[in-house]
């Protein structure tokens, strides 16, 4: 931290503690907010403005068309204008403003592709697969574990038995880059996934994998991807369904849930924010992290 003391310095730092000791945030995650913050310091100061709790709606598009005018791009932008309101959400804790001059102002990337998703009302059509078939069965083990994790196509055709921990309703899974990461199922998935199990011998798999083929093997990229579109049919979801739309949807309810842009992060296993930001259409909220307060199935004990 600078030795500067001014009220737009002093916030700030009592912002980074709070995410430090508080929030328990990682050196990477406060360090991305001191930097952004800092920037903005800069800004203000040259607006002539001496105290956060003087800033109004007007003064808020200045800092960000400014940045915008030094050279910072779009989603970069979105980035900095994310720290930007989660500390002056802080600020409200703290008494400091009584409200967020940032409410209402959105920023937007555009010239890139932003793919559609389905509603929660959908997905819940698509998941409910009630038959005794164990092909139908592992089909909806698959849906429920892509939905209920955000995974990766890869990621849940990579997925081996000793990666599964059913007491925590935790999978661990090697993601781009061979970054391992654990990540929480949900209720519903871990079910779906136990009833699979049961029936898994019955294909006399040929190695440890979770999901397998009619020959035992493990199942093919393009077997699941036709076995999603199949089950989009027949469960009458007017939505071509593919499992990249399943993770986008997943990371399009968690962010509208709890509105934590970084922990969708994590969860999906991006290195950049900038990735997640598209996927979430740039839709800052509140922070907030319980997944199980969050994730729609998460919350359900349904079969």
């Amino acid at each position: 931290m600078t030795a500067d003391l001014s009220p737009l310095q002093h916030q700030v730092d009592a912002f980074l503690r709070y995410l430090k000791v508080e929030r328990q945030l990682s050196s990477l995650t406060v360090t991305s907010y001191h930097r952004q913050l800092m920037m903005l310091i800069d800004i203000a100061k040259s607006m002539g403005i001496s105290d956060w709790k003087n800033l109004d709606a007007a003064q808020v598009r200045a800092l960000l068309v400014r940045s915008k005018r030094g050279g910072l791009k779009s989603t970069s932008l979105a980035v900095r204008f994310s720290a930007l309101r989660s500390f002056l959400d802080y600020l409200i804790k703290q008494d400091v403003i009584q409200a967020n001059p940032a409410k209402g102002i959105t920023t937007s990337v555009t010239g890139r592709h932003l793919p559609k998703n389905i509603d929660v009302d959908e997905v819940n059509q698509l998941l409910n697969i009630d038959l005794d078939d164990p092909l139908a069965i592992r089909d909806r083990a698959m849906l429920e574990v892509m939905y209920g994790a955000g995974l990766r196509l890869a990621e849940l055709i990579g997925m081996d038995c000793r990666h599964i921990d059913l007491t925590s309703g935790e999978v661990r899974v090697l993601g781009k880059g061979n970054k391992e990461r654990k990540l929480p199922m949900g209720k519903t998935a871990v079910t779906w996934l136990q009833n699979w199990l049961v029936l898994r011998d019955v294909f006399m798999p040929q190695d440890d994998a979770v999901f397998l083929s009619n020959s035992g093997k493990r199942i093919s990229p393009r077997n699941v991807q036709k076995r999603f579109a199949e089950w989009g049919i027949k469960q009458g979801v007017n939505n071509h369904i593919n499992p990249h739309k399943l993770r986008h949807s997943f990371a399009t309810h968690m962010l509208e849930s709890c509105g934590d842009l970084r922990a969708v992060q994590e969860l999906l296993g991006h290195a950049n924010l900038s990735t997640t930001q598209i996927y979430t259409h740039l839709d800052f909220q509140h922070l907030a992290t319980v997944y199980d307060a969050s994730h729609p199935r998460a919350k359900r004990d349904k079969t």
